[in-house]
């Protein structure tokens, strides 16, 4: 895109050149922005700064000192002794707007900075990154969970529109519930998906992926158009002696699954019956296939 006629282009830096922060970055340059600088520790972030934001790794106070837009990309844990150590070291940061892309935290980790006059973002993006060449893409239309001071919501809107996404508002006080929801959705997903293949291939199927796409595919298709009356399978059905069976077999073979299958279809269960799927005696049956109560 031709971004030469567009004022108010920002310099920006990058505190923490991971999968994240070079992806973010590329996409701010992309838009027409300058990224100047960027800090990080290993040969991966070495390589992304060099790939991505074409500039090569310099320390965190040159970082501060000659972006206007910084970055800030780390850990979750390490974002708050970041935080306060930039402050602490007496930097000038008034005026610059300071953005974190974490998802649990909103802008009270921010405060140490926004005492000395920087300008508090947190701009979530809810997609994956795995360091893998197809992330930069992954952007495009990408949702971002967006807190900030009410004079800074244009402007924190502007940026997740240039980065390709579409801003969503999320109250601060609601950022560890909103993350937990995303992330419990996207991360559990994988590890639960990841177990289904190994005991797959533990029986013997050589493609169990190739099995499970499109199951999947349709799975997921029915709860992002229906929701929980998309919901198939033996729990909603009240198939209690199949899902008994279902639990005996993986406490025989995956103890650990099984713990997290019988977690899974109490809450299942829970949520059918709360939603007129499932018939109250139906879910007796299953309370007792499950060994526990449905109810909380």
């Amino acid at each position: 895109m031709d971004t030469s006629d567009r004022p108010a282009r920002l310099s920006v830096g990058v505190l923490g050149a991971g999968r994240v922060g070079s992806v973010l970055g590329a996409a701010l340059a992309q838009a027409g922005h300058r990224v100047v600088a960027a800090s990080g520790v290993s040969d991966a972030s070495r390589r992304r700064a060099d790939d991505l934001l074409g500039v090569e790794l310099s320390r965190p106070d040159e970082v501060m000192r000659r972006a206007e837009l910084i970055l800030l990309t780390v850990p979750d844990d390490v974002l708050p002794g970041l935080v306060s150590g930039l402050a602490a070291t007496g930097a000038d940061l008034r005026g610059k707007l300071l953005m974190h892309a974490s998802g649990a935290y909103g802008l009270g980790v921010l405060q140490p900075a926004t005492d000395v006059g920087a300008l508090p973002l947190a701009l979530h993006p809810v997609m994956t990154f795995t360091g893998r060449g197809d992330d930069f893409g992954r952007l495009n239309g990408c949702t971002f969970g967006v807190t900030a001071p009410d004079q800074l919501r244009p402007v924190a809107e502007a940026l997740v529109i240039e980065m390709g996404g579409e801003p969503v508002w999320i109250n601060d006080r609601d950022r560890p519930l909103y993350h937990a929801a995303v992330a419990g959705a996207a991360n559990h997903m994988v590890t639960l998906i990841a177990e289904s293949q190994d005991l797959l291939s533990r029986i013997g199927v050589e493609h169990p992926g190739r099995m499970l796409g499109p199951l999947l595919g349709a799975a997921l298709d029915n709860v992002l158009r229906l929701g929980i009356t998309g919901l198939t399978g033996p729990v909603v059905r009240g198939d209690a002696e199949t899902v008994r069976k279902h639990v005996d077999a993986l406490i025989l073979a995956a103890p650990e699954a099984a713990d997290a299958y019988i977690a899974l279809a109490r809450l299942t269960a829970d949520r059918a019956l709360a939603a007129g799927l499932l018939k109250p005696e139906a879910a007796e049956r299953l309370l007792d296939a499950l060994g526990g109560n449905i109810w909380t």
